[in-house]
């Protein structure tokens, strides 16, 4: 197995609101010592699944020694749960998560160094808004599998459903009308989805099994603010429209989905046709967890945007 150089740390992040001292838990692969290698930071999605599905990014530092920099968002992992705030629309904004990343971004010293972002589905929507308030330092961004609107991310998943097996599809519109998402049979028929337009590897990677186990284990963010279901989206997530604000985004951005995401094309397409520098790929043997089930390719494909001159 190999090994890599690794730092663990932990970070203040005063949020008032919280009622209670707050902190965020991170991990570097490689060294930031090396000043002309800006580090990659990687947003994991959810919101709440934490970093450890991301685990597969220390590719790029095997291959291109760029340092990789994971973190757990708050609420989930290994940074301050805040259980009690489950349902709190106020509390989990946008606004919270970008305060977190730029604190972790100036306790690491990054601004004159610089950076990259590798947002993944949630993590890319908050990637793509704070790359739209052009924070100093930030050098280039990828967003893999991430909606730029999530209305048009929910009609997305009504086409993924129309395509399962009629009885599955059934299932699972009946528990969602019930309110039913704890049963045997809505998990039974909401593996179906996940296997098809989530992560299509048979067995689920173990970092990947972590990451459900973390939404299991502490729902209170993914359940403020996308709702019960990844084909649901009944939370504050819901009127989103990121792309609104994705002119303002002047660094070079790679774009990637997968084939059978349940991010499908047309949900992507805003980015694409708003973003000033941009380039798109859809990997043709993944669905939503490209860095999984296409890994050679993806890693090739950030690498070498990451690390052209």
């Amino acid at each position: 197995m190999t090994t890599y150089p690794t730092l663990e740390g932990e970070v203040d992040f005063r949020v008032p609101a919280a009622g209670k001292p707050c902190k965020t838990w991170y991990k570097i692969i490689g060294s930031l010592e090396e000043p002309s290698v800006p580090p990659i930071i990687a947003l994991h999605g959810g919101p709440g699944a934490g970093h450890d599905y991301l685990a597969s990014l220390s590719d790029i530092y095997e291959t291109r020694k760029i340092p990789i920099i994971l973190y757990d968002q708050i609420g989930c992992g290994r940074s301050t749960h805040l259980r009690e705030k489950a349902g709190d629309e106020s509390f989990w904004t946008f606004d919270l998560f970008i305060q977190e990343l730029d604190n972790l971004v100036d306790h690491l010293g990054l601004r004159s160094k610089g950076f990259h972002l590798l947002g993944q589905s949630w993590g890319g929507m908050l990637a793509g808004s704070y790359a739209a308030r052009r924070p100093l330092g930030l050098r280039r961004l990828v967003l893999s599998g991430s909606p730029a609107s999530m209305p048009l991310y929910k009609q997305a998943c009504k086409y993924r459903l129309a395509e399962l097996p009629a009885d599955i599809r059934q299932t699972l519109e009946e528990c969602d009308r019930r309110g039913d998402h704890d049963s045997p049979e809505f998990k039974e028929a909401s593996a179906v989805f996940i296997k098809r337009y989530v992560c299509r590897l048979d067995p689920l990677p173990e970092p990947i099994r972590r990451t459900f186990k973390n939404l299991k284990d502490d729902p209170t963010v993914y359940s403020t603010m996308q709702g019960h279901s990844e084909f649901a989206t009944v939370g504050t997530l819901k009127d989103w429209e990121g792309w609104k604000d994705a002119q303002k985004i002047q660094v070079e951005t790679l774009l990637l989905n997968g084939k059978y995401d349940e991010v499908m094309d047309f949900v992507v397409e805003p980015w694409f046709r708003t973003i000033n520098r941009v380039k798109w790929v859809t990997l043709e043997n993944s669905s939503h967890t490209l860095l999984w089930e296409d890994r050679e390719r993806f890693m090739q494909l950030c690498g070498d945007f990451l690390s052209r001159e």
